[in-house]
């Protein structure tokens, strides 16, 4: 029987015991961090660095509001690139032909008729842009029929002014060509100069009411702005129209323009996507658009926008749960990355925590297995010494070597407080089995001079006949 070679292995694996639930836990959660990664990122690509929005003429309000939002989205670590156009009409064109745009702000009543559409979803309505006729002093407009016959400045081409003004226009009979009238068709900048130039008799515009146009045009004496007397009728006939009215004196207390209140109607500056944008940039849009458009103006009460009131298109999902209640805890108090990549996690939260309980369930029976099948082993070994010495057989010397080895090294073993309990049992049971040994060494038939001295008494006495007890009996 050999008794050697198997303690000091043994000594060593009991000596990693701390290390076993580790050892049986971590292979599988790493299969599952693994597969988790592999997963994640295949389900959902990481956010662009850089995106691109169609904002109109470089002029233009949108395009100073996309400028506002490129701010906020560089402190985020993304590029948001601007793309000039000549107005709406054309930012439709690019978000529905250029690959590379995916985001553009667009004016309500401009969209394109037909089945491109449907790849386009609505972010926010961004803030109120009003209609606003303004015309040489002295001349007789009420309604926009009275513009018959007159030179009008309508709009660039390719611009939602154009697309709108000749709408409107051509709803209340006026149309350029009939009775001398003529269209125009100039930027804002050259409509405003050849409207004070006495060029165009009048113009229509789609501004912001806190336009620096608007200002001006409102502070010229020269110049009277037209109040839509039938603003509800034109709000009820076209649903992407709203009827405001700019209070007097709003615009300049002082001088308390306008001299009264003034009726308007007003489409919406709308922000749309694809649905090619990633939707992990949808809570940065809303937050930019929050920021900037939050406070409101001169039509828009503070708060009222970004919304999604008046959207022409379905709304996108992640930009509605945003709306109604506000950035995720993460988006609030982690950077723009950190948040992303918890949001996409989202989805396969379910799928790991499915794996996680059979494997959190498992774990404690195997580390118990692990750590008393190794205790037990101990047992094994101590029992095929006790058999030995039962039956006579192995070196006393070399048993006594072992034992003495094993006695020794269990001194310097760390086991969990759990089994401290089988470790002292262990202890315990060497030393019975040490006892044993030496109870077995001391017995005479192991003592050569003890075991002769025995043997010669036993001779002499069969020699000399039985002892006189006996033979007087």
């Amino acid at each position: 029987m050999s008794t050697t070679a198997e303690p000091p292995r043994l000594l060593t694996e009991l000596r990693e015991s701390r290390r076993d639930l580790f050892k049986t836990a971590g292979p599988a959660l790493l299969v599952a961090i693994v597969g988790f990664a592999i997963a994640f990122y295949f389900v959902e690509p990481p956010p662009p660095r850089e995106v691109v929005i169609a904002a109109g003429p470089a002029d233009g309000n949108y395009h100073a509001a996309a400028q506002r939002y490129a701010r906020l989205f560089a402190e985020n670590g993304v590029t948001l690139k601007i793309r000039s156009a000549a107005g709406s009409v054309e930012n439709y064109d690019l978000l529905l032909t250029d690959d590379s745009v995916h985001l553009a702000i667009v004016q309500g009543g401009t969209a394109p008729h037909g089945a491109a559409t449907d790849q386009l979803e609505a972010i926010a309505t961004l803030y109120l842009e009003p209609v606003w006729v303004f015309f040489r002093a002295g001349a007789a407009v009420g309604r926009l029929a009275d513009l018959q016959g007159m030179r009008v400045a309508v709009g660039e081409s390719g611009s939602g002014s154009f697309v709108l003004a000749e709408s409107l226009l051509a709803a209340n009979g006026v149309r350029a060509g009939r009775e001398q009238t003529v269209f125009v068709q100039e930027s804002v900048q050259n409509s405003v100069s050849m409207l004070r130039e006495g060029s165009v008799d009048a113009a229509i515009f789609v501004l912001s009411a806190d336009s620096p146009h608007v200002a001006g045009l409102l502070r010229d004496e020269s110049i009277e702005l037209m109040s839509f007397d039938r603003s509800r009728a034109y709000a009820q006939r076209y649903p992407f129209l709203e009827s405001v009215t700019l209070a007097e004196g709003v615009v300049d207390l002082e001088r308390n323009l306008p001299r009264h209140d003034v009726e308007l109607i007003a489409p919406a500056a709308n922000l749309i996507a694809t649905h090619e944008l990633h939707d992990a940039l949808i809570p940065l849009l809303i937050a930019a658009a929050t920021q900037v458009h939050e406070p409101g103006g001169l039509v828009t009460e503070a708060g009222e926008q970004p919304s999604l009131s008046g959207a022409e298109f379905p709304p996108n999902a992640i930009a509605r749960q945003q709306l109604k209640d506000g950035p995720s805890f993460f988006q609030q108090y982690l950077g723009f990355w950190a948040a992303s990549l918890i949001d996409r996690a989202k989805i396969l939260l379910l799928p790991l925590v499915l794996l996680m309980i059979p494997l959190a369930k498992m774990a404690p029976p195997v580390y118990r297995w692990r750590i008393r099948s190794r205790i037990y082993r101990w047992y094994g070994l101590l029992r095929g010494i006790d058999q030995a010495l039962h039956d006579g057989d192995g070196d006393l010397r070399e048993i006594r070597h072992t034992l003495d080895g094993i006695k020794r090294e269990l001194e310097d073993v760390s086991v969990p407080l759990s089994y401290m309990e089988e470790f002292y049992h262990l202890r315990l049971h060497v030393d019975l089995v040490k006892r044993q040994l030496e109870e077995r060494h001391a017995s005479p038939v192991n003592q050569p001079h003890l075991r002769d001295a025995t043997t010669a008494g036993r001779d002499a006495r069969s020699r000399s006949g039985p002892p006189e007890s006996d033979l007087s009996s």
